[in-house]
């Protein structure tokens, strides 16, 4: 009987293995159709198993127990565990990997630093969307696993030291369900000349987020007009107030100086976003107030998908946080976007 070592694990050929447990999923590919364990760790096989073994192409099989190291799919749950934050469930793992699954709605968080660094312990590999977008109920966030058959305990000790230093690595902030009021400027449509096409645009997006819409102001083109509905809405209780037009420097765009005499805080007024240049964002009494260009209305995505979903889970947007927006700020073109999980979200 003749036996080779591979990872400190003895494999045994097919025909000798009958009676014995399985170390290891072992694969099965219909190309188009089909792939996923055809023998799961822990299978005992028999000798109806040898000739389908054989048939996937498993000459030898590992039946050996394991010395001072760690199955994969045991090193793949601790390495989980170890890095997972809230809202968040893990997977039972399925040939080495485990995956991770959103449990609501809310704003995805990866510590990039502690993912590089996580990534950088031999033999472990973790992978995740790009931090910062908005991610759905049940939506796939992430999955972990070790090269090897089996890894060598220390090491994941390691990626579990990396992850507590780090902790968490991968997280989900759910969004506020905040009141958001709207004013919406304009004298063509305050006097009825054309229909408001901005407004139910942006509620929508809101309701999109988990807000409510308690309330829209259609004013002119006035900036006493504009400073009373501002002043007004957080005075009826809203949590966030969207002002949408006017944003441009043409002289008669006065949202950004009617934000001001509101008492907003100015953020920023022009932001490295394309598109969304135009956007403001204030604070007054330290409820955000967001001044949104015409791009909003017309582009799938834009400086609203980037800026508002922050906001809704708790997070103060700063100056700095803008202008960092500008690496990954430009959008060419969603349909055929080569990184369909961009910044800038679906």
């Amino acid at each position: 009987m003749k036996y080779y070592e591979k990872d400190q694990m003895t494999a045994l050929p097919v025909q000798k293995a009958v009676g014995k447990v399985l170390l290891h999923d072992i694969t099965r590919i219909v190309p188009d159709l089909f792939k996923g364990p055809s023998f799961k760790k822990g299978h005992v096989i028999t000798e109806a198993d040898v000739e389908k073994l054989l048939d996937l192409g498993k000459q030898h099989i590992y039946v050996a127990s394991l010395k001072g190291e760690i199955h994969e799919n045991d090193a793949a749950i601790r390495i989980a565990k170890a890095a997972l934050g809230n809202n968040i469930s893990i997977s039972e793992p399925r040939e080495g990997k485990v995956g991770f699954t959103a449990l609501k709605q809310g704003l995805l968080k990866i510590n990039v630093k502690g993912l590089s660094r996580l990534n950088s312990v031999p033999d472990v590999i973790f992978a995740t969307l790009h931090t910062d977008q908005v991610v759905d109920k049940e939506q796939e966030l992430a999955g972990t696993r070790v090269i090897p058959l089996s890894i060598d305990k220390n090491r994941i000790i390691e990626a579990e030291s990396v992850c507590e230093q780090y902790f968490p690595i991968i997280d989900i902030r759910p969004f506020a369900a905040i009141d958001v009021g709207l004013v919406v400027t304009g004298s063509e449509v305050y006097n009825g000349r054309i229909r408001d096409g901005f407004g139910p645009v942006v509620q929508k997006k809101f309701k999109a987020l988990g807000c409510s819409n308690m309330k829209k102001e259609i004013v002119s083109d006035e900036l006493d007009m504009t400073v009373s509905a501002i002043k007004g809405l957080l005075d009826e209780g809203a949590g966030m107030i969207a002002v949408t037009g006017g944003m441009s420097v043409d002289p008669d765009d006065l949202t950004p100086a009617a934000i001001r005499a509101a008492g907003g805080e100015v953020v920023s007024y022009g932001v490295p976003v394309l598109p969304g240049a135009m956007f403001m964002l204030a604070y007054i009494d330290g409820i955000p107030v967001i001044g949104l260009p015409g791009c909003v209305m017309y582009h799938r995505a834009s400086i609203f998908d980037l800026v508002v979903p922050k906001l809704l889970a708790g997070e103060t947007v700063t100056k700095s946080d803008i202008v960092q927006m500008g690496h990954g700020g430009f959008c060419s073109n969603c349909e055929t976007c080569r990184f369909p999980n961009c910044s800038f979200g679906k």
